[in-house]
């Protein structure tokens, strides 16, 4: 799966959030400043090439919809990014995590939800 630009990235957050919507929406949804309705839209055109998005024509109209789901896209590159910067050691990043500026509560989180995981695991 190819990776996304900067620019792709924020349309399909947008898109993962309206599961689907015509450009209007779309535009509506971006962050401030908002780009241009042509820049967005030439955006979209490569998002469709890119098999990222589909549409349903309504005469001149297209609504789109997500192709690729949010959490196939992140599961893709984040194993990526494991790889390429802590060398495909899990073991790495999670020590990464743990020696950052994380509160104790965030830790705890993060702890409670392994924990939660190594339980649903074993039982399997």
């Amino acid at each position: 799966m190819k990776e996304l630009t900067k620019a792709e990235e924020q349309i399909m957050q947008v898109l993962w959030k309206l599961e689907k919507g015509f450009l209007k929406d779309i535009v509506e949804g971006m962050p401030e400043p908002k780009p241009a309705y042509p820049t967005i839209s030439t955006v979209i055109r490569v998002l469709v090439k890119k098999n990222f998005i589909g549409h349903h024509t309504y005469g001149k109209v297209h609504e789109y919809y997500p192709l690729v789901k949010k959490e196939v896209y992140f599961k893709t590159h984040f194993k990526g990014m494991v790889s390429n910067f802590f060398e495909n050691s899990w073991q790495g990043f999670a020590s990464f995590f743990a020696h950052s500026d994380l509160t104790t509560a965030e830790l705890e989180a993060i702890k409670a939800e392994i924990d939660k995981q190594l339980i649903k695991q074993k039982g399997s």
